[in-house]
Protein backbone atom coordinates (compact mmCIF):
# COMPACT_ATOMS: atom_id res chain seq x y z
CA UNK A 1 0.00 0.00 0.00
CA UNK A 2 2.89 2.45 1.27
CA UNK A 3 4.82 1.80 -2.25
CA UNK A 4 1.95 2.12 -4.94
CA UNK A 5 0.74 5.53 -2.77
CA UNK A 6 3.96 7.38 -1.59
CA UNK A 7 4.80 8.37 -5.86
CA UNK A 8 1.77 11.24 -4.44
CA UNK A 9 3.89 12.51 -1.53
CA UNK A 10 4.87 14.91 -3.92
CA UNK A 11 1.73 16.28 -4.38
CA UNK A 12 2.15 17.90 -0.66
CA UNK A 13 3.49 20.83 -2.70
CA UNK A 14 -0.19 21.82 -2.77
CA UNK A 15 0.20 23.58 0.35
CA UNK A 16 2.35 25.81 -0.81
CA UNK A 17 0.73 27.29 -4.29
CA UNK A 18 -0.94 26.22 -7.48
CA UNK A 19 2.15 26.61 -9.08
CA UNK A 20 4.59 24.71 -6.74
CA UNK A 21 2.21 21.32 -7.10
CA UNK A 22 2.14 22.14 -10.81
CA UNK A 23 6.18 22.33 -11.40
CA UNK A 24 6.57 19.84 -8.49
CA UNK A 25 3.87 17.03 -8.82
CA UNK A 26 4.96 13.96 -11.01
CA UNK A 27 8.74 15.19 -10.88
CA UNK A 28 10.07 14.82 -7.31
CA UNK A 29 8.20 11.18 -6.63
CA UNK A 30 7.54 9.83 -9.83
CA UNK A 31 11.23 8.61 -10.96
CA UNK A 32 13.19 5.97 -10.88
CA UNK A 33 15.53 7.04 -7.91
CA UNK A 34 12.21 7.05 -5.62
CA UNK A 35 10.86 3.66 -6.87
CA UNK A 36 14.28 2.47 -5.87
CA UNK A 37 14.71 4.54 -2.59
CA UNK A 38 10.96 3.38 -1.43
CA UNK A 39 11.90 -0.50 -2.16
CA UNK A 40 14.95 -0.38 -0.46
CA UNK A 41 13.50 1.61 2.88
CA UNK A 42 10.44 -0.90 2.69
CA UNK A 43 12.77 -4.17 2.63
CA UNK A 44 14.50 -3.25 5.55
CA UNK A 45 11.05 -4.42 7.34
CA UNK A 46 10.06 -7.71 4.93
CA UNK A 47 11.04 -10.87 6.14
CA UNK A 48 11.17 -12.13 1.92
CA UNK A 49 13.73 -9.79 0.77
CA UNK A 50 13.71 -10.38 -2.78
CA UNK A 51 10.15 -10.97 -3.23
CA UNK A 52 9.21 -8.10 -1.22
CA UNK A 53 11.30 -6.00 -3.27
CA UNK A 54 10.47 -6.56 -6.43
CA UNK A 55 6.80 -6.23 -5.51
CA UNK A 56 7.76 -2.86 -3.69
CA UNK A 57 9.41 -2.24 -6.94
CA UNK A 58 6.02 -3.29 -8.82
CA UNK A 59 3.52 -1.54 -7.10
CA UNK A 60 5.38 1.76 -7.12
CA UNK A 61 5.58 1.48 -11.15
CA UNK A 62 1.57 0.37 -11.09
CA UNK A 63 1.13 4.19 -9.70
CA UNK A 64 2.98 5.51 -12.42
CA UNK A 65 1.46 3.48 -15.49
CA UNK A 66 -1.88 4.26 -13.95
CA UNK A 67 -0.82 7.88 -13.78
CA UNK A 68 0.47 7.65 -17.34
CA UNK A 69 -2.77 6.90 -18.96
CA UNK A 70 -5.47 8.46 -15.84
CA UNK A 71 -3.58 12.00 -14.41
CA UNK A 72 -5.33 14.02 -17.76
CA UNK A 73 -3.37 15.16 -20.29
CA UNK A 74 0.04 16.70 -20.38
CA UNK A 75 1.00 15.41 -17.15
CA UNK A 76 5.00 14.45 -17.64
CA UNK A 77 6.39 11.58 -15.86
CA UNK A 78 10.10 12.75 -15.29
CA UNK A 79 10.82 8.97 -14.93
CA UNK A 80 14.84 9.81 -15.12
CA UNK A 81 15.04 12.84 -12.54
CA UNK A 82 17.06 14.10 -11.47
CA UNK A 83 19.50 12.80 -13.30
CA UNK A 84 18.03 13.84 -16.31
CA UNK A 85 15.53 16.48 -16.81
CA UNK A 86 14.64 16.53 -20.18
CA UNK A 87 13.52 13.15 -20.83
CA UNK A 88 9.85 11.87 -19.98
CA UNK A 89 6.72 10.11 -20.61
CA UNK A 90 3.75 11.63 -21.49
CA UNK A 91 -0.04 10.67 -22.91
CA UNK A 92 -1.90 13.49 -24.64
CA UNK A 93 -4.78 11.03 -24.66
CA UNK A 94 -4.83 9.97 -21.23
CA UNK A 95 -8.08 10.38 -19.42
CA UNK A 96 -8.90 12.67 -16.82
CA UNK A 97 -8.42 12.34 -12.76
CA UNK A 98 -12.02 12.06 -12.42
CA UNK A 99 -12.82 10.21 -15.64
CA UNK A 100 -15.41 7.05 -15.95
CA UNK A 101 -12.03 4.94 -16.04
CA UNK A 102 -10.45 6.30 -12.96
CA UNK A 103 -13.41 5.78 -11.18
CA UNK A 104 -14.52 2.08 -12.34
CA UNK A 105 -10.47 0.93 -11.35
CA UNK A 106 -10.87 2.65 -7.70
CA UNK A 107 -14.11 0.51 -7.50
CA UNK A 108 -12.76 -2.60 -8.50
CA UNK A 109 -9.60 -1.93 -6.27
CA UNK A 110 -12.11 -1.48 -3.63
CA UNK A 111 -13.89 -4.46 -4.52
CA UNK A 112 -10.99 -6.27 -4.18
CA UNK A 113 -9.64 -5.02 -1.45
CA UNK A 114 -13.46 -6.09 0.61
CA UNK A 115 -12.66 -9.60 -0.69
CA UNK A 116 -9.58 -10.06 0.70
CA UNK A 117 -11.11 -8.49 4.16
CA UNK A 118 -13.50 -11.05 3.97
CA UNK A 119 -11.73 -14.12 2.76
CA UNK A 120 -8.36 -13.19 4.78
CA UNK A 121 -9.45 -11.62 7.38
CA UNK A 122 -6.86 -8.50 6.65
CA UNK A 123 -6.95 -5.03 5.58
CA UNK A 124 -4.46 -2.05 4.71
CA UNK A 125 -5.89 -0.67 7.80
CA UNK A 126 -3.97 -3.87 9.73
CA UNK A 127 -0.42 -2.30 9.02
CA UNK A 128 -1.07 1.21 10.96
CA UNK A 129 -4.22 -0.54 13.21
CA UNK A 130 -4.32 -4.08 13.70
CA UNK A 131 -7.13 -3.67 16.45
CA UNK A 132 -9.22 -1.73 14.50
CA UNK A 133 -8.28 -3.37 11.26
CA UNK A 134 -9.76 -6.55 13.28
CA UNK A 135 -12.90 -5.14 14.31
CA UNK A 136 -13.97 -3.50 10.43
CA UNK A 137 -13.33 -7.02 9.05
CA UNK A 138 -15.22 -8.60 11.70
CA UNK A 139 -18.15 -5.92 11.31
CA UNK A 140 -17.55 -6.11 7.11
CA UNK A 141 -18.23 -9.84 7.84
CA UNK A 142 -21.11 -9.52 9.87
CA UNK A 143 -23.03 -6.76 7.31
CA UNK A 144 -22.24 -9.82 4.42
CA UNK A 145 -23.22 -12.23 7.00
CA UNK A 146 -20.47 -14.72 6.41
CA UNK A 147 -19.58 -17.17 8.84
CA UNK A 148 -16.00 -18.52 9.01
CA UNK A 149 -15.51 -21.93 9.92
CA UNK A 150 -14.15 -22.97 13.19
CA UNK A 151 -10.44 -25.12 12.30
CA UNK A 152 -11.93 -27.77 13.79
CA UNK A 153 -14.91 -28.25 11.96
CA UNK A 154 -14.52 -30.45 8.46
Amino acid sequence: MVAAAIPDIDGAGYVFGEGVYQTYHHLVCHNLLMAVATAVVLNAFSTHRFKSFLLYLALFHLHLVMDYFGSGRYWHIYYLWPFNGRFSFVNDHAWELTSWQNKTAAAILLAWTVVIAVRQGRTPIELLAPRLDRIFVAWLRSRLAIVRPSPSEP
